[in-house]
């Protein structure tokens, strides 16, 4: 008997550790805070390829999303009716997506799925606002122009990446915000998607609060 409770301290020795840490660590990142990188250019000069980013989740539980925040959401290809009707699998569980989304499997390619991704951009209307956008990707909201001192890319270059810059009048629904990345010649967003112009609100993971990577540009994001 005593033999046996030895042999299983052992085990709780070596596998305990292990598997509080990581109960912690998933326990955090599903309800505080978790970390992400950005893999695109889409939100230009704002955020940069590679940046190491703290995405804080509490205080999105309590309240709606604001113009000017910058999120974290799940994939379009997760949510839009008409991505998903191209899809010749079925959606990945939220379990797979977890699994995928941890350290070291997230960087194996071939574990991949769209539905699985996080994008990130502003929200630049909520729900009840008029949203208007040109041919440049200016921004008019209840027909007032907004200043966007973070946006340096609009479209007036010709032969940008999507050709056009998408312009749009559209009223935001209940329970949606309308999004937009900062780069504005080079985005896929809310002017694109093809099952519908905007984010639901239950598709957002958290808000991008903090840059802990490069060092050198380490500190809060303006939003």
């Amino acid at each position: 008997m005593k033999q046996n409770e030895s042999y299983l301290m052992k085990i709780w020795d070596f596998w305990g550790p292990i598997f509080l840490t990581l109960s912690l660590y998933l326990g955090i990142r599903a309800f505080i805070a978790e970390a992400r990188y950005i893999p695109s250019g889409s939100m230009l000069p704002t955020l940069k390829i590679n940046d190491k980013l703290l995405i804080e989740k509490l205080s999105l539980k309590e309240r709606s999303p604001k113009r000017g925040e910058i999120v974290v959401f799940n994939s379009p290809y997760s949510f839009d009716t008409k991505l998903i009707s191209r899809r010749t699998k079925p959606l990945p569980s939220s379990f797979k997506c977890g699994l995928l989304s941890l350290p070291v499997i997230n960087l194996l390619p071939s574990f991949g799925d769209p539905a699985c991704d996080a994008y990130i951009k502003r929200v630049i209307a909520i729900e009840g606002d008029w949203v208007s956008v040109s041919s440049f990707g200016e921004v008019f909201v209840n027909d007032i122009y907004v200043q966007e001192p973070y946006v340096e890319e609009f479209c007036y270059k010709k032969n940008t990446i999507l050709n056009q810059c998408g312009s749009l009048k559209t009223y935001v629904p209940k329970g949606h915000v309308f999004v937009l990345g900062d780069n504005r010649q080079n985005s896929w967003d809310s002017r694109y998607w093809p099952g519908g112009k905007f984010l639901p609100t239950q598709e957002i993971i958290g808000r991008a609060v903090w840059r802990f990577w490069p060092i050198s540009r380490f500190g809060s994001i303006s939003q």
